[in-house]
């Protein structure tokens, strides 16, 4: 990623905790939000890789490949869920994984396209095929916003968490969603650096 160290380094935090906190929802009693959690714990800690600064490690010229083979198979098990949830929640959810995951096969093979520059492949025209970045920025923005917007809680009474039954705090939906919120919103910078 060009830019400062700094900004890929907070990259590489915000991702990797978020994908340690989707590992602990792997705890989940329900089969469908361990799938979910599964699936962004990888995205997380795939992401984090990639935000690895350039300057701290000069990554092998076959690392991109890697990258690129991950998140295709990431893809397809995204596309399989979709399929198998149909229309519903779980398969829009599955959808956004598959769209993430190609984002992410799209920018690994960037980082390839300049040749003997193969982490600094964000910053030339080599970088990507702007058209395409541009139709993920807008789909990420979308993403981010309508994520936030869910986060906020909304109008009624206020509820006792522990005297209701409150899920632990590993199984939030809020925190789920705001570590979607913070991947959509890494998912974007990491665009906008391409």
């Amino acid at each position: 990623m060009h830019g400062s160290a700094l900004s890929g380094w907070l990259l590489v935090a915000v991702c990797a905790a978020t994908g340690a906190y989707c590992v602990l929802r792997l705890r989940s009693r329900c089969e469908r939000a361990r799938s979910a959690a599964g699936g962004e714990a990888v995205m997380g800690f795939g992401m984090a890789a990639m935000a690895v600064p350039a300057a701290f490690a000069t990554p092998p010229p076959w690392l991109p490949g890697v990258y690129a083979a991950v998140f295709a198979a990431v893809a397809l098990r995204a596309g399989w869920l979709v399929r198998a949830h149909g229309r519903g929640a779980g398969g829009h959810h599955h959808l956004h994984h598959a769209v993430g995951a190609l984002a992410m096969v799209y920018m690994a093979l960037a980082m390839t396209g300049s040749g003997d520059h193969a982490h600094e492949g964000h910053t030339g025209p080599a970088g990507g095929i702007p058209l395409l970045t541009g139709v993920l920025v807008v789909y990420y923005v979308g993403y981010v916003l309508t994520t936030g917007v869910r986060l906020v809680p909304a109008a009624g009474p206020a509820r006792d968490g522990a005297a209701a039954g409150a899920p632990g705090w590993g199984a939030r939906p809020e925190l789920a969603l705001a570590c979607r919120l913070s991947m959509g919103m890494a998912m974007l910078a990491m665009l906008l650096a391409l």
